[in-house]
């Protein structure tokens, strides 16, 4: 297995290799503006501090978010050329579940975003420890992902274990945030779980987004049609 692992759904643009056992290399750059700027250049970067070509490639793993509509997409169209160009499988999983098995934690805990808007993307975990020395650890998500105002899920997460930068922004919510846990994606940490998930057999979900909301461009509302005579 050599898994390409990326994902933009959060300010990170984030790209790893993994060999089914280990990450060989891995680039995270943290600008919210330049996620189409900045994947391919990251691709590349992986690939030669691997060693490797693009072509060696035998799955692709991307965050399906929940993210913010433009950069979330970057790294799924740009996923889904690979896959079709190199003819390989590509695969999403949740970039929160990215982000929880980054954590380290294994006592409940929450995984929040910024989703601007003064709102958050967020989801609770339990995690374990790994099975086996060579096992990889495992993580649960208890809810669904959702976006929601912080206030108004204070009762849900006060005292609860928190990482991510919608925690960290939060923080009079978010009040149990873990300040030396991960604020950003690791495609690392999402290639790592991807390749375990893989290696057990489990089938992973496609790389569908993940909005959760509209996206901010809208059609105005007197919108005039003007078509050729």
């Amino acid at each position: 297995m050599l898994l390409l692992a990326l994902d933009t759904a959060t300010p990170a643009v984030t790209v790893a290799l993994h060999d089914g056992t280990r990450v060989l290399a891995e680039s995270r750059q943290v600008d919210a503006r330049r996620h189409g700027e900045l994947l391919l250049p990251a691709v590349d970067r992986v690939l030669a501090e691997a060693g490797l070509k693009l072509d060696a490639v035998s799955d692709i793993v991307v965050g399906v978010g929940p993210g913010p509509y433009t950069g979330l997409r970057v790294g799924l169209v740009t996923a889904a050329t690979f896959g079709s160009a190199l003819g390989v499988p590509v695969h999403g999983l949740c970039t929160l579940d990215g982000l929880a098995y980054a954590s380290g934690l294994t006592e409940p805990f929450v995984v929040a975003t910024d989703a601007r808007r003064k709102e958050v993307y967020w989801a609770r975990y339990e995690a374990g420890p790994a099975s086996g020395s060579a096992a990889p650890r495992t993580i649960t998500r208890l809810t669904e992902p959702a976006v929601d105002r912080p206030a108004d899920i204070a009762d849900q997460v006060a005292g609860v274990p928190a990482v991510g930068a919608g925690a960290l922004l939060y923080d009079t919510v978010f009040t149990g945030v873990r300040r030396e846990g991960p604020e950003h994606q690791s495609a690392g940490a999402l290639a790592t779980l991807a390749a375990g998930k893989l290696a057990a057999g489990e089938e992973l979900p496609p790389p569908q987004p993940m909005y959760l909301r509209r996206p901010d461009a809208q059609v105005p509302a007197n919108y005039k049609v003007v078509t050729p005579r």
